[in-house]
């Protein structure tokens, strides 16, 4: 097995006494912030009383909240003059929230994410293309510097533009890209309209990540361009992109433990759940310096994986998202996650790229309403046969949430359509619940 750096060949005794050294340095440095030394002596938390990783659990989390309460730059551990870029949250709900970089903290995400892109199997002789957004938005930037580390010739395509991604994609014989799932499904379907098959270009690897999505929509995408596509995974509080990524056993994302320090919790009590068992990751930075984050709750649903990777790595593995304790939605009682919509959709053949889930109120009741996009060699003028589609389609939704929806088949690309992150789900109840 080929490594792109001596970190990937660990122990895990050594891993963990490295995450304790940088524990002790990391938490030293945040409690410099105005924020973590209000936060750390509210709980009479010293940092140097840590004598264990376990210890960590004495410090209370820190929320997206506490981020929006200390803008603009309370959480910052150096002075602003030390700073040499700022990343930003769109702010759509509110104040948002800022995450700013040394010169240093740069150059460490940058060879974190050339470690991802390497694990994957690109080298400094592809040419890659990034289609995804640049400005304040990470993934952009993030994984533009990585791929310059790794030495390819970087294509910085940015987000939409679908014909332009095109043409670029066939002039400089891409062989690898970063794209998010939902946009690689639109592409598939403009690649049709051009009369082109996605499997007669070079590109063999594709970097995917930024929305949840399921192994069914990835195993899709695999059979609609002929590459491989690997799961990534990355939050602006933990730098971006590169926080975890899979290996090119494509099972489960490996945590470069290195640099960060993951918990997963009961997203209810916030105590630590048994390995293997679903709950919300929680994430703790280890080496950054302009403004470290302790123990950030993520809101992201996964858990660890426990059995030994083939690829040698020890790095713990997470796995892929199973939705957002935010994103679940509550109809008749039950927890459902879109994520388990889309795996039984995509599991079906006759089912298009795209669907919509609506939650409608009836009354007191509250109903979910599932537009699903069928294939056109599917939507036949044969009522009998669209009648029956529609039912095995609502019987297999039901049996994976407990409930039955309704299951409305629209023709192809009859459903609103973006170039950017897809919308999943449009909540018709009144209050938003």
């Amino acid at each position: 097995m080929v490594y792109y750096d001596a970190a990937e060949t660990l122990s895990r005794v050594e891993i963990e006494r490295l995450q304790l050294e940088r524990l002790r340095a990391s938490l030293k440095q945040a409690a410099k912030s105005p924020f973590y030394a209000k936060h750390f002596a509210a709980c009479d938390f010293d940092p140097a009383s840590v004598a264990t990783l376990a210890d960590v659990r004495r410090i209370p989390f820190t929320t997206k909240q506490h981020l929006r309460d200390s803008y603009p730059d309370a959480m910052l551990a150096m002075p602003l003059s030390e700073m040499v870029r700022m990343h930003a949250s769109s702010g759509t709900t509110g104040t948002p929230t800022v995450i700013y970089h040394t010169q240093n903290d740069l150059d460490w995400w940058a060879s974190l994410m050339a470690r991802c892109m390497y694990m994957a199997g690109l080298r400094r002789t592809d040419v890659f293309q990034n289609m995804s957004g640049y400005g304040l938005f990470t993934g952009g930037l993030g994984i533009h510097y990585g791929a310059e580390r790794l030495g390819c010739l970087t294509i910085p395509a940015g987000a939409g533009n679908s014909h332009r991604q095109i043409k670029l994609l066939t002039d400089f014989k891409v062989t690898g890209i970063h794209i998010i799932p939902s946009y690689a499904l639109y592409l598939s379907a403009v690649f049709a309209e051009l009369g082109i098959d996605p499997k007669s270009l070079s590109l063999r690897i594709a970097l995917v990540g930024a929305e949840p999505y399921t192994e069914e929509t990835r195993r899709r995408l695999e059979e609609i361009y002929g590459i491989k596509a690997y799961n990534s995974y990355g939050l602006s509080e933990m730098n971006g992109p590169g926080v975890a990524f899979e290996c090119q056993e494509q099972h489960g994302m490996h945590v470069w433990e290195d640099a960060y320090l993951a918990e997963i919790v009961d997203p209810a009590t916030g105590e630590p759940v048994p390995d293997g068992e679903l709950g919300e990751l929680v994430m703790t930075t280890l080496g950054r310096e302009g403004m470290p984050v302790v123990r950030y709750r993520t809101r992201d649903m996964t858990r660890f994986l426990t059995e030994p990777c083939p690829c040698g790595r020890v790095h713990r593995r997470i796995d892929r998202l199973h939705g957002r304790c935010d994103d679940m939605l509550i109809v008749k009682g039950v927890n459902i996650f879109p994520m388990q919509i889309e795996r039984v959709l995509m599991a079906m053949p006759e089912v298009g790229q795209d669907y919509l889930i609506v939650l409608e109120r009836d009354g007191y009741i509250d109903n979910i309403r599932v537009k699903v996009e069928i294939r056109d060699e599917y939507f036949v003028e044969d009522m009998r046969q669209l009648g029956a589609l529609q039912k095995r389609i609502a019987a297999r939704l039901r049996d994976e949430l407990l409930v039955t929806p309704k299951v409305e088949l629209v023709e192809r690309n009859s459903l609103p359509k973006t170039e950017g992150k897809a919308t999943r789900v449009l909540d018709m109840r009144g209050n938003g619940a």
